[in-house]
């Protein structure tokens, strides 16, 4: 399974230049639900509407984790690396996916959340 982290839905939602092989779309996603307030967040930010109907089509094919606190405690103990609040809360979700049994991979194109996933050992896709 692919984690999705927003920085990817979001290059896919704006048709941004970097973008990760079509064939990422082809496998089964999931995310943290946080991934939705992310990208909504940004659509409203850039009064983007011309993007609504690409941003539901891609968060309703997705597998959304909801924030619980039972899998968002990991997200209080600390992480090897000094990492900002939502990313936290999306390595916590990892995590618990992990600790479940769940084969997972991260699809990020941020620096700081590729560099904290490989210091806890979570497999990377490469974009």
């Amino acid at each position: 399974m692919i984690y999705l982290d927003s920085s990817v839905a979001l290059a896919r939602i704006f048709a941004e230049p970097r973008q990760v092989s079509i064939s990422l779309w082809e496998q089964q996603l999931t995310s943290s639900r946080l991934l939705e307030y992310e990208v909504w967040n940004r659509i409203h930010a850039k009064a983007a509407t011309h993007v609504h109907q690409t941003a539901r089509v891609l968060i309703g094919r997705m597998l959304l984790v909801e924030l619980t606190v039972a899998h968002l405690a990991r997200a209080l103990e600390p992480f090897p690396l000094s990492i900002r609040t939502l990313d936290s809360l999306h390595l916590a979700t990892i995590e618990f996916l992990r600790a479940q049994g769940t084969e997972i991979v991260l699809a990020s194109f941020d620096r700081r959340m590729i560099a904290a996933a490989r210091a806890l050992g979570i497999s990377l896709y490469q974009v």
